[in-house]
């Protein structure tokens, strides 16, 4: 068996919410599903219900029952303001996770992510369970389902997973309220046994006003356990005098009794890049020391109002904001907090990850010029050591900052040089994946183009070009390269016009069109030409002559040979004659 040992692999999700009662036919039936045959595919089995149903808690319950025979992985599928990640993205954090190394190549933009087709065959040979939280449909899911019998995925869903059932012979364990004996055990283990047995009565009231929901009834009791001298029939009746849903109105009754600072900071959390915060960003956010943003964090997620999340890799809490609750406090947001409030906190935010991250390359790199000021002590990096640890841990977290910061276009000045500071920082801890470069470039080109700079937007579309081009995506590249030439037409970059005709060239080269490669070949000599570099224009000589071959249009093939071949003798240039004199004779036979 190569699955972990038992710590280590519950290690590895994150911590659902104890204590926990009741769901035995639901765990049974999860069980049951789980052992039937895989009949040469993995074995899927899929929780679904309405948020605050304790539909995740669930599944978290059942895949640390199942760490003796798997190793465990998870990740969200959906972020809490309902935004569904891309299949490559969760396949390249689950490599990661896996330990199956960085995954290469580029999504294409009609096809699968080859991330997706790396993930399926890392799992080859292991027995891995997937625990998938937020599915948002079928076809997110599909991509990132492995063909080894002996891999288990658990899918938690609010609705059904359409077109999946025949295939997997998929029978969805579908949650509903708790039943009333599970509900009031919950209660009685969250409040405290006498006020509940003293009053089983109002313990049932209580069930029956939240539906039997999990989260609500968590929300409650902990309404009840900061008013020691209430009565549960006190909540019943607070929580129906709201005459609203009860997770909502559970939710309103908690938010309104928490110290002012703490309320603003969940508002703010919601403005989080997806909705994940620690001490650093909490504090940034909220315009807060680090110590009094860890306390509140804390304190937070001791009331349920924030979910915990597996720690950052140098052991810093991790926390983010609930799915079921992120609706409700976006709209408090905009009832409480000024717009100019709002962008304040951004701003600040994104200026500490610009600081975080150069501090991390000051650090990392002894040569880099230009190290900012000291963080103060609990946000300081503590050496080379633990900024590569944070750097490749917070990854994910600070390109969603910075694509965020790009998104609402009103930061510009600081998203830039958060995306600048990222190019230059992640290479200290190993070659960044192509698909983050591509993200970073493409971040680069929008702000290019808004701030009306075309010679950046020529170099990022050149950059997005050699990353399509390595990745064998002709067309997308060819398309990159031809949108830097016009680019670089103004103001008038001739070096990086003539790299971005080039560029199209090889492209249309590679996709077999002889005509095309030529024109552009031809088109990217002339400007070679008159940038007066004999060598790139030997080189564009002998492959306008290739194309000409190819089209059988030999004169011409051998006129633009000899002339390489006259350039390359004047270069002194040995290996480079051996080749075209080689090709010139290959021609006349």
């Amino acid at each position: 068996m190569d699955a972990r040992p038992h710590d280590e692999a519950v290690a590895a999700l994150p911590g659902g919410p104890e204590p926990f009662a009741g769901r035995g036919p639901e765990l049974a039936a999860l069980r049951a599903q789980a052992a039937r045959p895989a009949g040469g595919r993995c074995r899927l089995v899929v929780v679904t219900g309405r948020p605050g149903s304790g539909r995740t808690a669930l599944a978290l319950r059942f895949a640390r029952s199942q760490a003796g025979d798997h190793q465990l992985l998870w990740a969200e599928l959906t972020a809490p303001d309902g935004t569904p990640a891309q299949p490559g993205a969760v396949a390249r954090a689950l490599l990661e996770r896996l330990g199956a190394g960085p995954a290469t190549g580029l999504p294409d933009r009609q096809g699968e992510d080859p991330a997706c087709g790396q993930l399926r065959e890392a799992l080859v040979g292991r027995s891995v369970l997937l625990l998938l939280d937020g599915v948002a449909d079928a076809e997110q899911l599909r991509p990132l389902l492995p063909e080894e019998p002996r891999c288990l995925v658990v899918a938690v869903t609010e609705g059904p997973l359409t077109g999946l059932a025949e295939r997997f012979r998929v029978d969805p364990v579908i949650l509903r309220g708790l039943d009333e004996a599970a509900a009031v055990e919950l209660l009685t283990a969250l409040v405290g046994g006498t006020r509940v047995s003293c009053d089983p009565v109002g313990a049932k009231e209580l069930v029956e006003a939240c539906a039997g929901r999990p989260a609500p009834l968590r929300l409650m009791a902990g309404w009840l356990r900061e008013r020691p001298k209430a009565a549960v029939p006190e909540a019943v009746g607070a929580l129906r005098e709201a005459e609203d849903d009860p997770l909502r109105a559970a939710l309103l009754l908690r938010y309104r009794a928490l110290p002012v600072a703490q309320a603003r900071l969940l508002r703010m959390l919601t403005l989080a890049p997806g909705q994940r915060a620690d001490l650093r960003t909490a504090s940034a956010l909220a315009g807060c020391p680090a110590p009094e943003a860890a306390a509140a964090l804390h304190a937070l997620a001791g009331a349920e109002l924030l979910d915990v999340e597996p720690p950052a890799a140098d052991g810093t809490p991790r926390y983010r904001v609930p799915g079921r609750l992120h609706a409700e406090l976006v709209t408090l947001r905009g009832e409480l907090d000024r717009p100019a409030e709002q962008q304040l906190g951004r701003a600040r935010l994104v200026e500490r990850l610009v600081r975080l991250v150069e501090s991390a390359r000051a650090l990392l790199d002894e040569d880099a010029a230009g190290a900012p000021d000291p963080l103060p002590g609990p946000l300081r990096l503590r050496g080379a050591a633990h900024a590569a640890q944070w750097l490749a841990g917070e990854r994910e977290v600070l390109l969603a900052a910075a694509e965020e910061a790009v998104d609402r276009a009103d930061l510009d000045g600081s998203a830039g040089r958060l995306v600048s500071s990222l190019l230059r920082a992640l290479p200290a801890v190993g070659e960044p994946a192509a698909a983050d470069r591509y993200r970073l470039h493409g971040l680069v080109l929008v702000l290019a183009e808004r701030q009306g700079a075309p010679r950046r937007a020529a170099a990022a579309l050149l950059n997005l070009g050699d990353l399509r081009a390595a990745a064998g995506q002709w067309e997308a590249a060819a398309a990159h390269y031809r949108a830097a030439a016009e680019h670089a037409r103004q103001p008038l970059d001739e070096p990086a016009r003539a790299r971005a005709v080039e560029g199209a060239a090889e492209c249309y080269r590679a996709l077999g069109d002889p005509v095309r490669a030529a024109d552009w070949f031809l088109r990217a000599l002339a400007l070679r030409q008159a940038l007066d570099e004999p060598a790139a224009q030997a080189r564009l000589l002998a492959r306008t002559a290739e194309a000409h071959a190819a089209q059988r249009r030999f004169e011409e093939a051998a006129r633009e040979y000899r002339a390489a071949l006259a350039l390359l003798r004047r270069l002194g240039d040995e290996r480079g004659t051996t080749v075209v004199t080689a090709a010139l004779e290959r021609l006349r036979g």
